[in-house]
């Protein structure tokens, strides 16, 4: 009997040690092996858009200091980042690319809301990842939808709320100019604000002027706006436009309220090029630590940026506000590639990117990246700030842009 229960014991261990390798075995998506790991995404290196090409070149920098530690549970990242020009038909020929040919394990940040729109319903009914894309477009914050597609930054309709109440707050008898791109991306804005305004946006919007992201300039829409005799002037227009618009509205001597939205806030790629003394007074929101604000001097969040700047990018402009964004958002991917462990499928990525939990260094206090199954907006504070001509200035509370 004893000899039997011996022979039974070590039956069932061995059922065991043939059970165990399979429980334990790793679980990889495309893009996947022991050592690496392979993101993808579109970005506009080329075109009236190229000064967000920064941020690209800055998650692929924060990529490479990952890798130069060893990479994320011990695989290096290879990064594939294609130039789109800001062109939708490009964007969806350099995605299927990189899903179809280069067999990416998710698209990663890739830059623009009507260029992410043009390959969302093809990235989800392939099931591949779309995940902190950069554009704060409202829909993408639709799980039920779109399960695969996911942004990163605070919401453009929720934005716009924030700036309508300022302007209700300090200026209600305002008449209100705005500028705003032909596109999703503008388009949210300009809903934002009105629905922020609620019944009073008939009224208080006397003018709003479109422009194309192909257009050479927008001067002569400032022009048109001005004409409006508004005492407030909403720009929600992109880094090279935004700039232009500045520079053209003090040219001509127009000295409304300027709200800038906070895509547009670099003073490297906007407020240089606009002109510095031309941005004094413009007010904005900001969820990020500016690098041009001293208060950050001796932060320890800031310090690190710097120190990654000055080793991984240091082509990167230490006043641009872009490069702040890069390395913020490649942070949040980088952790949640740690919280997969081994199970590298796309459906535990969409799993981890829905439960994620961050206080970023680079992320003003008291703002957070929170996600949860039922809350798709990673980021929901922000702060107003004005700029003094040499930097951003924050003022009130941290408040919620959703």
């Amino acid at each position: 009997m004893k000899g039997r229960t011996l022979a039974l014991s070590a039956a069932v261990l061995a059922g065991v040690l043939l059970i165990s390798p399979a429980v334990a075995q790793k679980q990889y998506g495309p893009g996947v092996s022991d050592t690496e790991i392979t993101l993808g995404q579109t970005m506009p290196y080329s075109g009236s858009l190229s000064a967000y090409g920064a941020s690209g070149r800055a998650e692929a920098a924060y990529f490479d200091m990952i890798n130069a530690q060893g990479g994320v549970n011990g695989r290096k990242i290879k990064f594939i980042s294609l130039d789109d020009g800001y062109s939708p038909p490009k964007t969806v020929e350099q995605t299927r690319r990189l899903v179809e040919e280069d067999h990416v394990l998710a698209i990663f940040g890739s830059l623009g809301t009507p260029t992410n729109t043009a390959i969302q319903k093809y990235l989800n009914e392939k099931k591949v990842p779309q995940i902190f894309i950069s554009t704060g477009a409202t829909k993408w914050g639709d799980p039920t939808h779109f399960p695969w597609t996911i942004g990163w930054q605070p919401a453009y309709q929720a934005e716009g709320h924030i700036f309508a109440q300022y302007v209700l707050e300090h200026m209600p008898n305002a008449t209100v100019a705005i500028l705003y791109q032909d596109d999703d991306y503008g388009k949210d804005y300009l809903k934002g604000f009105s629905d922020g305004l609620g019944d009073k946006a008939k009224t208080m919007i006397v003018k709003q002027v479109s422009y194309e992201a192909t257009d050479p300039t927008d001067e002569s829409q400032v022009v048109a706006l001005q004409s409006s005799g508004a005492n407030v002037f909403f720009n929600a227009s992109s880094a090279k436009f935004a700039a232009q618009a500045i520079r053209k509205a003090h040219a001509i001597g127009w000295t409304p309220l300027q709200l800038l939205n906070s895509v547009s806030t670099s003073v490297a790629a906007v407020l240089k090029p606009a002109g510095l003394e031309a941005s004094k007074g413009i007010i904005t929101v900001r969820y990020l630590k500016d690098p041009t604000d001293p208060t950050w001097q001796n932060d320890p969040g800031y310090k690190d940026w710097l120190a990654w700047m000055d080793k991984y990018n240091p082509r990167g402009d230490k006043d641009d506000s872009i490069n702040v964004y890069g390395y913020s958002v490649a942070q949040t991917m980088v952790q949640v590639l740690k919280q997969c462990g081994d199970d590298l499928t796309r459906e535990n990525v969409m799993k981890q990117v829905a439960n994620l939990h961050l206080a970023l260094p680079m992320l003003l206090p008291g703002i957070t990246v929170d996600i949860s199954p039922t809350d798709w907006y990673p980021i929901k504070q922000e702060q107003l700030a004005k700029f003094d001509g040499t930097t951003w200035v924050r003022f009130g509370e941290v408040v919620a842009s959703k």
